[in-house]
């Protein structure tokens, strides 16, 4: 698996993978660590990071650019 973007939080993250899905890409994802400590090791949300498998991995980039928004 390897990382194609960082969404802001986990609801954004099910809408990006429905997306890729939606296009036939495996999609999975992960909280990133970044602030990790700040609330003492409890999880409260943030950064999430996608991941697809390398074979799609173009293809999820070009769905993934920007400018791209008009054409969903």
């Amino acid at each position: 698996m390897v990382g194609v973007t960082v969404v802001r939080n986990e609801a954004e993250a099910e809408v990006v993978c429905g997306m890729l899905r939606s296009n036939g890409i495996a999609c999975g994802y992960e909280q990133t660590n970044f602030g990790a400590g700040a609330t003492d090791g409890y999880p409260l949300g943030g950064p999430v990071e996608i991941f697809v498998g390398e074979d799609d991995e173009r293809r999820a980039r070009e769905l993934l650019r920007p400018d791209r928004e008009g054409e969903r």
